[in-house]
């Protein structure tokens, strides 16, 4: 059986914890407190994942699949949330790199400051209003995107929807204000609304 090693307030774990609940593969919960530097002992940098980092996945052959955007990838693959069509499949990582690179570093980490960990250092304070001003760049490019179309790529949902869903859905324990983005909280229900989808602090 697959096990997964997370923590249960991780959005990048949440969004494993969908794929894998979405597609029907059960699977062992090995939580990690990242609090206590559990994804940093000799034992998981050198069995699960050298960059200390959840989540993790870890297949019955003994292989480890460690980024959730890549575990998302390679569960979804020959299910409905993998476009087939290659444009799409391009577009899906398009949408995946600005999770990453855009979204991610600034909703995601106001959210762990806030909500997971609520202390900031005097560097964090300095760097809030930068990353909320980027978070909101990142909320008005998607709702561009959702105010005309129901999912992020193609008529149906992809790994680019769970992937962005993940942090976005909770953009308001890091202090985002989704009141004026019709758009994404329509996409938001959606998503919910979707057969097998289960809340982000369910194990």
């Amino acid at each position: 059986m697959l096990t997964l090693y997370d923590n249960i307030e991780s959005g990048n774990g949440f969004k494993v914890r969908l794929i894998l609940k979405l597609t029907g593969n059960a699977y062992n919960y090995v939580h990690i407190d990242i609090l206590k530097g559990e994804s940093h002992t000799p034992d998981f940098l050198a069995t699960i994942n050298p960059n200390g980092r959840i989540p993790a996945l870890k297949f019955e052959d003994g292989r480890v699949l460690a980024e959730s955007n890549a575990i998302l990838c390679y569960m979804a693959e020959g299910t409905r949330f993998m476009p087939t069509d290659p444009w799409q499949r391009a577009q899906m990582l398009s949408w995946m790199f600005f999770e990453q690179y855009s979204h991610e570093p600034n909703i995601a980490v106001l959210r762990f400051w806030h909500h997971v960990r609520s202390e900031f250092s005097d560097l964090e304070k300095q760097l809030m209003p930068q990353k909320e001003k980027a978070g909101y760049a990142a909320l008005n490019i998607m709702e561009s995107q959702l105010t005309h179309t129901d999912w992020l790529v193609g008529d149906s949902m992809t790994v680019a929807d769970i992937a962005l869903f993940a942090y976005t859905h909770v953009a308001d324990e890091g202090g985002f204000d989704l009141s004026g983005y019709p758009g994404i909280n329509a996409w938001i229900e959606r998503v919910k609304a979707i057969d097998g989808y289960a809340p982000i602090t369910e194990e």
